[in-house]
């Protein structure tokens, strides 16, 4: 799938908001996705994507007493390339802040909380696929529980950790689970190309998709572009829009 900006269609011809399919996706149960006692662990290819894409099941996960481990690949700082306002430089700080704060948000247990932050560099990780999938088996234990992006999602990074995702878990013995960002954001002639049948909703109450929402906000690094540069926002409007659906899907 070639990837598409979620500028390049609009609002009303995207996937998330107009392919019938979505009505029909089966609900799932936190505890028939992840078992009592398992640990969950979410692979973000950058800081933030875990909320976007698990916000909600994060919350429900730790209100339950599930361990929970993050990883982000990359740190994020290479979102702007060519900008004075977010360099590189300020991004390496400033990322792993907004994180934090984003994380404080949804209300998760910072104290206890694992977070390993791999240190690779944004749009550069198709390269380094195989390094990557053995740096992260070697934070999975068999049994785990891995959320990470689609393989098919349409963007580069996102692509390249799935697959490094589902080999590392593969080989370690932990279930994986796939979790679409971009690919909602195709246009809705593109919906055939979903795996529906693999398609599971996560319901979530009015109080986590608006925790969920606060907490996108804290990247604020993310929330506008820079015109002059041709930099468009990585999290822009109708991202946002789509985020306060009261359910997150799931690839099983």
């Amino acid at each position: 799938m070639k990837s598409v900006s979620i500028l390049e269609t609009a609002a009303a011809a995207q996937i998330w908001n107009s392919a019938a399919q979505l009505d029909n996706i089966p609900v799932i149960n936190t505890q028939s996705l992840v078992p009592a006692g398992a640990r969950a662990v979410f692979i973000a290819p950058h800081p933030g994507d875990e909320v976007v894409t698990c916000g909600g099941l994060l919350q429900l996960l730790s209100q339950l007493g599930h361990p929970l481990q993050l990883i982000s690949i990359t740190d994020g700082s290479a979102s702007h390339p060519g900008s004075q306002q977010w360099s590189e430089k300020r991004l390496s700080v400033f990322r792993p802040q907004e994180s934090v704060e984003a994380l404080r948000r949804l209300g998760l247990p910072m104290h206890s909380l694992k977070w390993i932050r791999g240190g690779f560099t944004d749009n550069a990780l198709v390269e380094r696929e195989e390094q990557i999938s053995q740096f992260i088996a070697r934070y999975l234990r068999p049994g785990d529980v891995v959320f990470s992006t689609w393989r098919e999602d349409g963007n580069v990074d996102h692509d390249t950790v799935g697959r490094a995702s589902a080999k590392a878990a593969a080989s370690i013995g932990a279930s994986f689970n796939e979790v679409p960002v971009r690919a909602w954001h195709w246009p809705a002639r593109d919906r055939e190309h979903i795996p529906w049948h693999r398609a599971r909703k996560v319901r979530l109450d009015t109080w986590t998709v608006a925790r969920k929402s606060h907490a996108t906000h804290a990247y604020a690094s993310q929330l506008e572009g820079e015109p002059a540069l041709g930099l468009a926002p990585m999290l822009p409007r109708v991202l946002l829009e789509r985020m306060r659906l009261p359910y997150e899907v799931v690839f099983i």
